[in-house]
C-alpha cells in the first residue's frame, strides 16, 4: 500500500497515511486537530544512487521547486 501526503484545512497540518489506492481520496480525520477537513496533498519524492542525487530535492535548498537547481546539483 502506497503513503499518501494530506494536508488539513483547518489546523494547516500535514500527515502521512498508509492507504489502499482506491482510498486515495477518500475522506480522512486529521491526525493532529480530528478534522475532516483534509485534503490530499501533492507528494514529491527523493531518489539518491552512489551519492547523487537522481531525483526529487535533497533538501538543503529552499529555493528547489522541481527544475533544475544549480544550488542543488541537478
Amino acid at each position: 500500500m502506497p503513503i499518501y501526503e494530506y494536508e488539513c484545512q483547518d489546523c494547516q497540518q500535514r500527515f502521512e497515511a498508509l492507504r489502499r489506492m482506491t482510498d486515495a481520496d477518500a475522506a480522512i480525520a486529521c491526525e493532529h486537530c480530528g478534522s475532516g477537513n483534509t485534503k490530499r496533498a501533492l507528494s514529491v519524492f527523493f531518489a539518491q544512487s552512489g551519492g547523487k542525487v537522481i531525483a526529487g530535492s535533497n533538501g538543503n535548498c529552499s529555493s528547489c521547486t522541481g527544475g533544475t537547481c544549480s544550488t542543488c546539483g541537478f
